[in-house]
């Protein structure tokens, strides 16, 4: 692990910690102004404590024998010493393996049991019963019962063939499986479906978590593993062998669940060691390591530059023994430095955005009410000073006009207040169009018939109904978000016109990243149906996992959209809103103020007083709002009044 790899998943960390600083500084300010509101807190301590559990994601996906084990132990683990994970030839990677840190719990490892995969739930719904997992303590602080522990996830178990075709792990029809039949008839099987390992790594405890994946079968056999926890994770490594190049397994394992589904792709050549020969200068090693990384790059349509030659063996071995000339030759570096310098960039630009869009967004909405009241205050302070020494008939005609502009603001909100029942009345019908009910009745026109497919055609057929209803569901929503976008910006413009109201224009809803993602599940569904294997085997138990696994990520999918509903439904109406309370508050506090020095001309000199000291105290309430504005990197609206 290089000094720069983890430096910058640190400084990712402490960007994280000081967005939430400066997410809690606005709350508090909130708080201190009297200006919070229920429904702004709850988003903002939901959205603090996402930030606070939001993860780098980075998925180790190969063929066996490619050394992706060892490439992890060399990366993330050569502090310890030896190697942590089991890496040996053939496969060590049984099951998917997350590796992470959580703080609340002591480090373990716990372990799903294979027998799980007889059940309807998810992996994902599992996790919160813990009770359903084996629990292994972490000793880390012995070498040996660290390694003893972490040679449990490789673990496997012999079952009669029937046993390993109820549970989805064997295929009549595949050549490959012929010469795994043991002496007695059976066959060896993972012993677990997936591992959880909770370890106190520097760049764990930063956010990162590594998910290890097994090869081309286990993939097939585990859809919730394809169809959600690989194109949810930011980047994937894919490994490759130097001396083979890319074959069609790893082909198929690039086509089938990658190169569609995830935006940072990384090829890695591993055992580049092969090629080194003391009887060969470095110069001819090179070129031919260059052809391969050329050919491989060709293959499969990356840019050169994401494709690395390494060999993960050599790298752990040089950082054990301290051997700085070996390291360098290994290749590692190259690898370390594309994490540390653009895949975690990266990671940090997306939340970056997300963040800013919502909190941005209320804070934005501060800012303009701040600037509301500091242009109101200024008005005013010009009125009264205007007035002194001046009689009270002109006082007079100024406390008619202040009534007479109140009465004609009260009637714009009395046309508003029946314009806002109708935006609610169609803001809660948009959220629910994305809830559970309105999902499972999506869910329930699709299933039976999917389970009745017994053809190709008609599988890919029932399983494609089901995206083309979540299509025409989302088509129907962003119909509707326009309907009330257009109610919205219609009041905005009418207290704009009418009463000086800041020009806003909330953004239209934009569902572009779930949208992407259901395209990405029915890519996925064609790519299952078409599979070859998939037509030539038997398909009761690979229909009811796969569904499953449909059903897991597109539950995730409503979820997001519904969230991101709910904030577009906020940040178009909470600035009006606030606004709409800030002018009342304003122009009453106008009318009094007018009143009292009607009545005794001598309160004209006190109001005076309290207008500058107001307009003191905003200047620098405003300070501390472009402050958190430049801390959650959202740049101030532009034309602020000075």
């Amino acid at each position: 692990m290089t000094a720069q790899l983890l430096n910058e998943v640190e400084n990712f960390r402490h960007w994280r910690e000081n967005l939430i600083t400066a997410i809690n500084a606005y709350q508090a300010w909130l708080v201190r102004t009297g200006t919070a509101e229920p429904q702004q807190t709850q988003r903002i301590i939901d959205l603090v404590e996402t930030l606070r559990k939001d993860r780098l994601i980075l998925a180790f996906v190969a063929e066996f024998s490619r050394g992706k084990t060892e490439l992890i132990n060399a990366l993330f683990f050569s502090d310890f010493k030896q190697r942590l994970l089991p890496s040996d030839v053939g496969r060590t990677t049984m099951c998917p393996t997350e590796i992470f840190y959580e703080p609340s719990d002591p480090p373990y490892i716990r372990l799903l049991p294979i027998e799980t995969r007889f059940r309807e739930e998810s992996i994902a719904s599992l996790k919160r019963l813990t009770g359903e997992w084996k629990e292994l303590p972490l000793d880390i602080d012995s070498h040996e019962k660290m390694v003893a522990a972490m040679r449990s996830v490789a673990q496997k178990k012999s079952v009669p063939i029937q046993d390993a075709k109820a549970l989805g792990l064997w295929d009549d029809n595949d050549p490959d499986l012929k010469d795994m039949v043991n002496a007695n008839g059976t066959v060896d099987i993972p012993a677990w479906r997936h591992a959880l390992i909770n370890y106190p790594h520097p760049l764990l405890k930063d956010g990162l978590v590594i998910l290890d994946t097994p090869g081309l079968n286990a993939l097939g056999t585990e859809p919730e593993l394809t169809l959600s926890m690989i194109p949810s994770a930011h980047a994937v490594l894919f490994l490759l062998a130097m001396d083979t190049g890319v074959t069609k397994s790893d082909m198929v394992i690039w086509h089938k669940y990658i190169q569609k589904f995830v935006t940072h792709r990384l090829a890695v050549l591993n055992k580049a060691d092969i090629l080194w020969d003391d009887l060969k200068p470095w110069h001819e090693i090179s070129t031919s390591i260059h052809r391969q990384v050329e050919a491989t790059a060709q293959l499969l349509e990356l840019p050169f530059v994401n494709v690395l030659a390494i060999s993960a063996q050599k790298a752990l071995l040089a950082k054990i023994r301290g051997d700085r000339a070996l390291l360098e030759k290994s290749g590692i570096g190259s690898v370390e430095a594309m994490l540390a310098e653009n895949i975690v960039p990266a990671k940090q630009q997306i939340l970056r955005s997300s963040v800013t869009k919502e909190i941005g967004g209320m804070v934005g909405a501060s800012e303009h009410a701040l600037n509301n009241e500091l242009s109101a205050v200024r008005h005013e302070l010009k009125e009264l000073t205007a007035l002194t020494g001046k009689n009270r008939d002109v006082v007079r005609k100024l406390l008619d006009k202040a009534q007479a502009d109140k009465m004609f603001y009260e009637q714009t909100v009395k046309s508003f207040n029946i314009t806002r029942g109708v935006i609610s009345q169609q803001g809660k019908a948009l959220l629910a169009s994305l809830g559970q009910a309105k999902l499972d009745e999506i869910l329930d026109k699709s299933r039976n018939s999917i389970e009745r497919s017994w053809t190709t055609t008609g599988l890919l057929r029932s399983m494609q109904s089901l995206f083309g209803n979540a299509t025409q569901q989302f088509d129907k929503i962003h119909h509707h978000a326009g309907q009330i976008k257009g109610l919205v910006d219609a009041a905005y413009r009418r207290f704009h016109e009418q009463h000086g109201f800041a020009e806003l224009s909330p953004p239209a809803l934009s569902l572009a990243a779930p949208l992407q993602g259901l395209q990405g599940l029915a890519q996925q569904t064609t790519d299952f149906c078409n599979d070859p294997v998939n037509i030539m085997t038997e398909k009761s138990f690979l229909v009811r996992k796969f569904y499953g696994g449909l059903v897991t990520a597109a539950e995730a999918i409503f979820e997001q959209a519904q969230a991101e509903s709910e904030t577009w439904l906020r940040a178009s109406l909470t600035p009006l809103m606030s606004q709409i309370r800030d002018y009342k508050s304003q122009i009453e506090r106008r009318i009094e103020t007018v009143k009292q020095i009607h009545d005794n001309i001598d309160n004209l000199e006190l109001r005076i007083d309290d207008l500058i000291a107001r307009q003191a105290d905003l200047l620098k309430q405003r300070e501390i709002i472009e402050e958190i504005l430049a801390q959650i990197g959202a740049h101030p609206p532009m034309g602020r009044n000075t």
